[in-house]
């Protein structure tokens, strides 16, 4: 496939994505672990898209916007490093992917800005609609708001095509171009994006009560060799142990005190004396 071609398809597929999110009303799917494999499956890879899909979705998971910070965009950043893996860097290689990981946060970063430029040209519309509310036509409301709804997903879809189309090369002849050592150090990182990514997202949900399981799935990953798979049931396991349990002992209390309420002295004045 030609790079004009992939750029097309990652377009359209980021074209297609963020439209259908938005009607749905943010169903997450421009998430990484949901784009990766549409591209993948557009460039005719789908095996790199699933890996990079899930590697990506573990480095962005811990990033988000906070009051008027800009966070790195995780859908554009993730589209352009798995048409990189898989146009320029001759696919499910390990060298290709953690490269691409390497600069899917960069990517993303620098294309957060560009994106958040283009919403104050949308906001200029807002006193018209008011009116239009004001004066009570709700058709005109609807056709004006569904063309916006088209319009504002096509200069993010020209620029990601650009992206593809000029920065994929570009960044298969800076790579080649690179020593030995700057390789490594681009595999080191991407190695490291998808701890960095788990270590954000700990720090958010970090409770000294239940701090004790990640250690037990470090020790179940690390010295017993358990799958992800194996640690995920035992963990599903005894999270309805807990959760059962704990249904028992308020089901107990609350019979307890409604049996206390329900037997109260026969006579007050026994009870009194």
């Amino acid at each position: 496939m030609s790079i004009a071609s992939a750029a097309l398809a990652c377009a359209i597929v980021y074209f297609l994505v963020t439209r259908v999110d938005m009607l749905l009303s943010w169903q997450c799917l421009t998430r990484p672990i949901v784009v990766a494999p549409l591209i993948g499956l557009a460039l005719g890879d789908f095996t790199t898209g699933v890996i990079m899909g899930a590697s990506l979705e573990a480095t962005f998971m811990g990033i988000s916007a906070i009051g008027g910070a800009v966070a790195a965009d995780a859908t554009t950043g993730s589209i352009i490093a798995v048409a990189y893996a898989i146009v320029a860097g001759g696919g499910a290689t390990t060298e290709s992917i953690t490269t691409g990981l390497a600069l899917a946060m960069t990517i993303g970063t620098l294309m957060a800005p560009i994106n958040s430029l283009l919403q104050p040209v949308w906001l200029l519309l807002v006193p018209y609609w008011e009116k239009l509310a004001g004066q009570a036509e709700p058709k005109k409301f609807f056709w004006q708001n569904m063309v916006v709804y088209f319009i504002t997903g096509l200069p993010s879809a020209v620029i990601l095509y650009i992206a593809v189309a000029a920065g994929v090369t570009g960044l298969e002849a800076f790579i080649a171009a690179c020593p030995a050592w700057v390789m490594t150090g681009f595999g080191a990182a991407g190695g490291m994006m998808t701890a960095v990514g788990f270590g954000i997202l700990l720090s958010m949900i970090w409770d000294t009560k239940i701090c004790v399981f990640y250690f037990v799935g470090f020790i179940c990953a690390k010295s017993l060799g358990l799958s992800s798979l194996g640690i995920a049931v035992i963990g599903a396991a005894i999270a309805l142990t807990i959760f059962f349990l704990k249904k028992d002992i308020v089901d107990a209390k609350n019979s307890v005190s409604t049996a206390a309420s329900t037997s109260g002295p026969a006579n007050s004045e026994e009870d009194f004396f």
